[in-house]
């Protein structure tokens, strides 16, 4: 995938991304954007300049997609105007950045000039360039540069950790300077003729610590390359989802922005696909969480992303689940927060999570990975009608279920909990900042946790395993006692989790540290979360709440408080912790909204769920058609601006499920127009 826009551009393939500016340069940057060539969590180009005549070009015409080209000059007058232009162009395959500048002639004489290409690579962990300006210490680390006549190689050691970077270029530079401690610049002296032209081919090749240090063949173009992947992601772009009925106008003049929705999300999902292996270590491609920090394996974000798309597109949930049960956990391993059973919050391949300087390397800090990837099995298996991945999961599929009654709680303390993890994730469910799960008046939860949507999760996983354990298992006691239990679960939530006040859910129950039995959830007031939040919204979908509390609920999420006209927000409007530009204390998810529409669809709220689509697709529009991560909670009057929602400054942008959403959106419409 390939991308421009205003500030720069952005390729994606296979786990790889590289960040540029509009004229293709790299310049180091940290903070909420940082450019360079991203593998493996690691930046493998952090310098990338280009300089004609000594200095930086003009872009006339930035970089455009599918390998299109920037169009750069050396400033000119209206009666002196530039002598050359140089074209630009540049494309992505997997750990190679591939580069091709011609530089044209623009008079009718013989020209020199001379054109340096500045490269560096600091080899920086993503977790050190993030805004919180934390610093790692690094024993050891050496960086040290390698040049022979046509490439510059830059070596990153520490401790038996080795990346390197490679840069290769024909012709060979006439010249290779030091640029400071390791950078290097490539010189080449050109001549062209009158209205001729010059070329130079540059591949920079990244190899991550652990990878083969030799580089498979590749196209030798950015066109050739531009090609290869559109030819790879188009099973997954292809045009061929249903077309609503009642024509192309459709409920509230949606459709046509939908269906260009769709297609974003669609080829954004094509890009986000990250290497994985399966069971039996075969290759598999889940669907990574985002650029530019999550762009691996995360079960939450793969497993949600993959519930969207499996209407259209159910090779993503079949990539997923075989990866996520190849790294479901079969041992207690405290620092990782494992357990036997337990599927995968994340995987991480940098230095620090190498060196345990982060815990996220495999990490298992996640509440509700478990029960999606059941949840998934079995609707994967219904909708495909294929039982032979149930069949081949059959044992980590028991083995989760396993955990949910075990270590998950379920089964001692009643609910599916969490406790927050000191070196990790303080909170484990979906809204995983810190702070997110609080009660009304802001105080944080203490002790296990049981957050409402985990359990509604844990209700569909078990009837879920229920039926697989009948259907495909032929274990009939098993499906009785899952069914049983997904019963007991139902009846349970509803006196322990609805507040009688409000009808409407908590967010969640703890276990404090008040006078009650040790090791047990508190479902009084104290133990409650009564703050409002959008977490119901996936009590609808799961099929938890009974008709008339879901009903209740769903039309709640309506009101002004909770709907922004761009979406729901995390958190209802006018509470004390109320945030609009908070991560989860009253921004808006696309992707919870759009749990929260099928869930209306689900219990027949189809105004409704038309209704808080309407202002999903809206703000689509005014992102491009492409749902960013996270925006502001802001009304849309509140604004002060025609246009539209207030943007959440370090947004992943594209980010899977967001770019799945668009994709659940037409699943529910289908569910609210007849003949669907």
């Amino acid at each position: 995938m390939s991308e421009s826009g205003g500030t720069g551009q952005l390729l994606v393939h296979a786990g790889t991304f590289a960040a540029l500016g509009p004229g293709g340069d790299i310049t180091g940057t940290r903070g909420r954007s940082p450019d360079g060539l991203f593998v493996r969590d690691g930046r493998h180009l952090s310098r990338w300049r280009l300089l004609v005549d000594g200095a930086v070009p003009e872009v006339l015409t930035p970089g455009g997609s599918a390998g299109g080209a920037a169009v750069l000059a050396r400033e000119g007058t209206r009666d002196e105007p530039a002598a050359y232009v140089v074209f630009r162009r540049q494309a992505l395959y997997g750990g190679t950045l591939t580069e091709h500048t011609r530089v044209t002639s623009n008079v009718a004489y013989d020209t020199t000039l001379t054109l340096v290409l500045e490269a560096d690579a600091d080899f920086a962990d993503q977790f050190e360039l993030r805004s919180d300006r934390r610093t790692y210490p690094k024993p050891g680390a050496a960086r040290t540069v390698a040049v022979t006549a046509d490439e510059v190689t830059f070596h990153y050691r520490r401790s038996g950790w080795h990346s390197a970077t490679t840069v290769s270029a024909r012709p060979a530079p006439d010249e290779v300077r030091a640029l400071g401690p390791t950078g290097r610049a490539l010189v080449w002296r050109l001549v062209l003729p009158a209205h001729g032209e010059a070329e130079l081919a540059v591949t920079v090749t990244a190899r991550p610590h652990g990878t083969p240090a030799t580089r498979a063949p590749g196209p030798a173009t950015p066109e050739a390359v531009a090609h290869r992947v559109r030819r790879e992601e188009a099973d997954i772009r292809r045009d061929d989802l249903p077309v609503l009925p009642g024509g192309t106008g459709g409920a509230n003049g949606t459709d046509g922005v939908l269906r260009d929705a769709c297609a974003q999300g669609l080829a954004d999902l094509a890009g986000l696909l990250v290497p994985a292996r399966g069971p039996d270590g075969e290759p598999v491609s889940p669907p990574g969480a985002g650029v530019p920090w999550f762009l691996t394996l995360f079960g939450r974000d793969s497993l949600l992303t993959s519930f969207f798309a499996l209407p259209y597109r159910p090779a993503l949930a079949r990539a997923t689940l075989l990866a996520l049960a190849a790294t479901q956990a079969t041992r207690y391993e405290p620092e990782r927060v494992a357990q036997p059973g337990k599927i995968v919050h994340e995987v991480r391949h940098g230095e620090l999570a190498h060196f345990g300087q982060v815990p996220y390397g495999r990490y298992y800090g996640s509440v509700d990975s478990t029960p999606l990837f059941l949840a998934l099995l079995h609707a994967y298996t219904a909708h495909t009608g294929d039982p032979s991945v149930a069949r081949r999961l059959e044992p980590q599929a028991r083995a989760a279920v396993a955990w949910l009654l075990g270590d998950g709680g379920l089964g001692g303390r009643g609910y599916l909990v969490y406790e927050a993890d000191e070196a990790g994730l303080l909170n484990q469910n979906w809204k995983d900042s810190a702070g997110a799960v609080c009660r009304a008046d802001g105080t944080q939860l203490t002790g296990a946790v049981a957050v409402a949507e985990a359990q509604g999760y844990a209700y569909d996983a078990l009837r879920g395993s229920a039926a697989l354990a009948r259907e495909v298992w032929h274990d009939a006691a098993r499906a009785a006692e899952l069914d049983a239990l997904a019963a007991d679960l139902r009846e349970r939530f509803h006196r322990d989790f609805l507040m009688r006040e409000t009808g409407f859910p908590a967010l969640a129950l703890d276990g404090g540290t008040g006078a009650h039995e040790p090791g047990k959830i508190r479902t009084d007031g104290p133990g409650r979360a009564d703050v409002l939040a959008s977490d119901a919204g996936h009590l609808l979908w799961s099929g938890i709440l009974d008709q008339d509390t879901g009903e209740r609920v769903g039309r709640r999420l309506t009101e002004e408080d909770f709907f922004s006209g761009w979406g729901i927000r995390t958190l209802a409007a006018g509470q004390r912790p109320y945030h609009p530009l908070s991560y989860h204390r009253g921004s808006v998810w696309p992707h919870d909204t759009a749990v929260a529409v099928l869930g209306m669809a689900r219990y027949g709220l189809h105004r409704e769920a038309a209704k808080v689509t309407a202002g999903l697709l809206a703000a689509s529009e005014h992102f491009g058609h492409r749902l960013p991560e996270v925006y502001s909670g802001h009304a849309r009057p509140e604004t002060g601006v025609p246009g539209g929602p207030v943007p959440y400054p370090h947004a992943n942008s594209p980010q899977a499920w967001a770019a799945a959403t668009p994709l659940a959106l037409l699943t529910a419409a289908r569910a609210g127009r007849p003949g669907s």
